[in-house]
């Protein structure tokens, strides 16, 4: 197998193209060079199957959703507040609808992972890990409400970019912005 790096993240970062517009059944070798504009047959040289494609795009939107350290840093800069809370849940709210494609790849990947136990182990293993960083950080930062808390924001909050990217006139940015302040007021504490 091949590992120019440079490539190979080109190839995933492809993957992740097709399956936004194709879906899991558009994903073949084939449409990932063609998506990344490289010679027929590269991508089987990187990739020894289509199990292994579909779990490096697993890893690869993750990756590309965790915001650098100085933005990451910034976001629990502020008050520790239930409207605090309400801004950061915004912000995470926008960054992932910003990557569009690699959100519909994602929802694609779980459907697929229902019948690829490999998949499913790989997305399993990294949601909880992002679940686990939210609640970490959560809870460091000193922002009102527990565990529970911040998962029930996490389930809510993955919704509504479901309905954003997919039936965009259910809610309006709006809407959608005034919901997340009053999912938050609902959910978290109002004192320390």
């Amino acid at each position: 197998m091949r590992q120019n790096l440079a490539r190979r993240s080109a190839l995933v970062d492809a993957a992740i193209e097709v399956l936004a517009s194709d879906g899991a059944r558009g994903l073949t070798f084939r449409a990932v060079d063609a998506e990344a504009a490289v010679p027929k047959g590269t991508a089987s040289n990187y990739f020894t199957s289509r199990d292994e494609l579909l779990n490096q795009v697993g890893h690869r939107i993750y990756e590309r959703l965790i915001p650098d350290e100085a933005t990451a840093a910034g976001l629990f800069a502020g008050p520790n507040t239930r409207e605090r809370t309400a801004e950061l849940v915004r912000l995470v709210v926008e960054r992932v609808t910003a990557f569009r494609t690699g959100f519909l790849a994602l929802l694609e990947l779980r459907l697929e992972a229902t019948r690829r136990p490999e998949l499913r182990a790989v997305l399993t293993a990294r949601v909880a890990e992002d679940v686990e960083a939210n609640v970490e950080g959560h809870l460091a930062s000193g922002l009102p409400g527990d565990a529970d808390a911040v998962k029930m924001l996490y389930l809510a909050t993955n919704w509504l970019v479901v309905e954003r990217l997919t039936l965009p006139g259910v809610f309006s940015e709006e809407e959608a912005a005034r919901l997340i302040g009053e999912m938050v007021e609902r959910v978290l504490p109002s004192g320390p």
